[in-house]
């Protein structure tokens, strides 16, 4: 058989088992057992079952677990809680302040979990329907919160970084910090956006006196400042030892789950009950991350193996298309797969076939993979089946799904027009990795 029709046959395989409701590794891992069958026959089992543990051994993928539960247990213990009313008090007499708020505090959320359909969901239970109280219009909310949470898997501590670094066998904690300066310069498009939009429609936001009518706002903005001082505390301790080379990346997630513990006992938080809930939701998602990578992994093997992910580069390279033009379509490409399927088994397909022509055109691989996983992001956001969207309407069922999607699109091209001015000026990205040691 062709290496094309290989190819087509086993994506097609693929897609029809995750678009029928198939698990990710359970899909994964038929499609393997039937490719080592046809390709290599049951001899080939040896070398399925060591690829499986290879990839579970891999020490590198243990920080995943660790900023997991860190996330989980600031989440639980009522950290939220504290930077929500803080962050109110600090933000200025603003017209739309509350658009402000949900921006920053996405970042914030950002730097301590990096889950962005777990901030969607908090942010869609806690402060949308505070927004819709204090007169807040309703599309340009679900836009802000949806915006603000695809920040999330940008700024570091990324889970998502972490599985892109693995996979593209590329220094993890470059690639962790990269997301730094893309995140908050997002972030401040958003701001601006959000801004101008109330400016030219005051209708968009409650008049400032109403909305400063309420409790939260008011109190010492000193105060505020120091109640948010441990929790960015553990997020400078985390992103610090990462930049200065002092620990290792799944070391400094030890160092910010134990920071975060500390945290929970000081604000009356920590207890069995949240400790095993905790445990429980970081075990349960980690486990099914390392299973279909595990699974992921062999299948980019049997791809390999059958020599349709070589020619597949060969036919690629041979277009010869320019710098930018192909840097067009390998990010394209992922942009239209994340509407419609899950973040990471597009990246455990995609990422051993654009290997081979990273190099030949001679990408800075931080960078280029740093635009893949803003990519990974916005397609949480990106109707019609972004995985962000929904974990927002399970969090706020009465909001309409066509809503939803209209409130998203303004935030999708900010970041795709984010990710020009990026690809542009490549420095935005690569930066603060230069900087690091080692």
């Amino acid at each position: 058989m062709d290496w094309w029709m290989t190819l087509l046959l086993g994506m097609a395989v693929l897609l029809t088992l995750l678009f029928v409701g198939m698990p990710i590794f359970v899909a994964f891992l038929i499609l393997n057992v039937a490719g080592v069958f046809w390709l290599i026959g049951p001899s080939g089992f040896g070398m399925f079952a060591n690829s499986i543990y290879t990839t579970a051994s891999t020490g590198s993928l243990a920080a995943v677990p660790l900023f997991i539960l860190m996330g989980e247990v600031l989440f639980r213990s009522g950290a939220m809680e504290v930077l929500l009313t803080s962050l109110d008090r600090l933000v200025g007499n603003i017209r739309g302040r509350q658009y402000v708020l949900c921006i920053l505090l996405s970042a914030i959320c950002g730097a301590l979990a990096g889950a962005a359909m777990a901030v969607a969901g908090l942010l869609g239970r806690s402060l949308y329907p505070t927004m819709q109280q204090r007169g807040y219009d309703e599309r340009l909310s679900a836009g802000t919160i949806l915006g603000g949470a695809s920040l999330d898997p940008i700024i570091p501590p990324s889970v998502l970084a972490i599985i892109i670094a693995s996979l593209a066998k590329v220094s993890t904690g470059k690639l962790l910090m990269a997301g730094l300066v893309p995140g908050l310069v997002l972030m401040v498009m958003f701001l601006i956006y959000v801004l101008v939009r109330v400016k030219l429609k005051p209708s968009l936001a409650p008049d400032l006196s109403e909305d400063l009518r309420n409790p939260d706002t008011k109190g010492s903005a000193l105060v505020a400042f120091l109640k948010m001082l441990p929790v960015s505390l553990i997020f400078l301790t985390v992103v610090g030892f990462i930049m200065m080379g002092v620990a290792t990346p799944t070391e400094a997630a030890a160092t910010g789950v134990i920071g975060s513990l500390i945290l929970a006992a000081a604000y009356g938080g920590l207890n069995l009950e949240m400790l095993r809930l905790s445990l429980f939701s970081g075990v349960r998602v980690a486990g099914i991350m390392l299973a279909i990578m595990a699974c992921a992994t062999m299948f980019s093997q049997l791809l390999i193996f059958s020599g349709a992910l070589g020619q597949l580069g060969d036919f690629v390279l041979h277009l010869d298309l320019s710098f930018y033009l192909m840097l067009l379509v390998l990010l394209g490409l992922p942009f239209l797969l994340f509407m419609f399927l899950d973040q990471v088994s597009v990246l455990m397909v995609l990422v051993p076939l654009y290997q081979p022509i990273i190099q030949h055109y001679e990408y800075d691989p931080i960078w280029f993979w740093a635009l893949v996983l803003i990519v990974a992001t916005v397609g949480g956001i990106t109707p019609p089946f972004g995985y962000t969207l929904y974990a927002f309407k399970s969090a706020v069922p009465t909001v309409e799904t066509k809503l939803l999607f209209s409130a998203a699109w303004p935030f999708v091209w900010i970041i795709v027009a984010g990710m020009a001015l990026m690809a542009v000026f490549p420095e935005l990205i690569t930066f603060v990795p230069n900087m690091m040691r080692g």
